[in-house]
C-alpha cells in the first residue's frame, strides 16, 4: 500500500444498523395495550428508521466526496513528486553530457598541433560556448522547476524517435556513432524511455572515457523485453579519460532493475560494451 493514500472507511452505515437494532430490542421491550399506542410506537418507530437512513445516506454521499477530494488531490502531489525526481534525473543527465562535451572538446583543441590547429581551436571554444549556454540556461529552467511551489509541469517523454538526437548529439562531440534500429512494433512508453535513458548515459561515458572514438548503437527486440546495446572501440592513443560522478551506471542499473530488467557494462577488447535488457511490460 502506498504511504499516505487516503483510505475509505465508511461508518455512517455500522452506526445506523446499531441504532436500528437498538430500536428494534427497544420496541420488542414496550407493552402496548391499546390499538392506538401500538400505531404510535410502530410510527416513532418508522420515523426514526427513515430519519436514521437518510442521515446514513447523506453521511456516507459526503465522506465519498471528501475521501475522492483527498485521494484526487494525494494522487496530484505523487505525480509531481514523481515528475520532480524525473526532473533531479534529467539534471544529471544533463549535467554530465554538456561538461563532458565542453571537457572533450577543451582537450581535444589543446592536443592539435600543425597548421589546422588554430582553426580547431576556434571551433572548440565555439562549441565550448554554445554548449556552455545551452546547459546554463537549461539547468536554470529545471532548477525554477524544482523551486516552485506549485506543481512541476509535464513535459513529453523520450520515445524510440528522440534516438537519431541523443547519437548526433555524441556525434557533436566528436564521437563517430552510428544507430541500428530494429523492427520494434509497439513498445510501451515507460521502455522507450528507458531505452533513450540507457542510450544517452552509455555515449555520455563514451563522451568522457574514450574522447574522440567510434560507437555502435543497436536496439532490437528479443521475445518479450527491448535489447539496447552500446559498444565503443575505446579511446585513441594519448586520450586521457575524463571521469564524472560515478553515479549513472548505478542509477540506470537500479532503474533497469526496478523493471526487472538487466544492465551489463563491461570491457570488451580495447572499449567498452554495456548491454540493457528491458522488459516490456505492455506486452507480456
Amino acid at each position: 500500500m502506498d504511504s499516505g493514500r487516503p483510505r475509505w472507511r465508511p461508518r455512517a452505515w455500522l452506526v445506523a444498523l446499531f441504532v436500528l437494532i437498538t430500536v428494534a430490542l427497544a420496541l420488542t421491550t414496550v407493552g402496548v395495550a391499546r390499538p392506538v399506542a401500538t400505531w404510535v410506537v410502530l410510527g416513532v418507530a418508522v420515523a426514526i428508521t427513515i430519519s436514521v437512513v437518510g442521515w446514513a445516506f447523506t453521511r456516507t454521499r459526503t465522506q465519498r466526496e471528501r475521501y475522492e477530494n483527498d485521494l484526487a488531490a494525494w494522487a496530484a502531489e505523487r505525480a509531481t513528486q514523481i515528475e520532480r525526481l524525473r526532473i533531479a534525473a534529467d539534471l544529471h543527465d544533463l549535467v554530465s553530457h554538456g561538461l563532458g562535451l565542453i571537457t572533450v572538446r577543451a582537450a581535444a583543441a589543446r592536443s592539435v598541433t600543425g597548421p589546422d590547429g588554430e582553426a580547431e581551436r576556434v571551433s572548440a571554444l565555439a562549441d565550448v560556448e554554445r554548449t556552455s549556454r545551452e546547459t546554463t540556461t537549461e539547468l536554470r529552467r529545471m532548477l525554477n522547476v524544482l523551486r516552485s511551489p506549485g506543481a512541476a509541469p509535464l513535459r513529453p517523454a523520450d520515445t524510440i524517435d528522440d534516438l537519431p538526437a541523443i547519437v548526433k548529439a555524441a556525434n557533436d562531440a566528436r564521437v563517430t556513432a552510428s544507430l541500428d534500429i530494429d523492427e520494434l512494433d509497439d513498445v510501451s512508453p515507460g521502455a522507450q524511455l528507458t531505452v533513450c535513458a540507457v542510450v544517452r548515459e552509455a555515449l555520455n561515458n563514451t563522451v568522457r572515457h574514450a574522447g574522440p572514438t567510434s560507437a555502435r548503437v543497436s536496439v532490437h527486440r528479443s521475445q518479450e523485453s527491448v535489447v539496447v546495446d552500446v559498444r565503443d572501440a575505446g579511446p585513441r592513443s594519448g586520450w586521457r579519460p575524463q571521469p564524472g560522478a560515478g553515479h549513472g551506471l548505478d542509477g540506470l542499473r537500479q532503474r533497469i532493475t526496478a523493471l526487472g530488467g538487466t544492465l551489463h557494462a563491461v570491457p570488451e577488447g580495447n572499449g567498452f560494451r554495456l548491454t540493457a535488457h528491458i522488459p516490456d511490460r505492455e506486452r507480456l
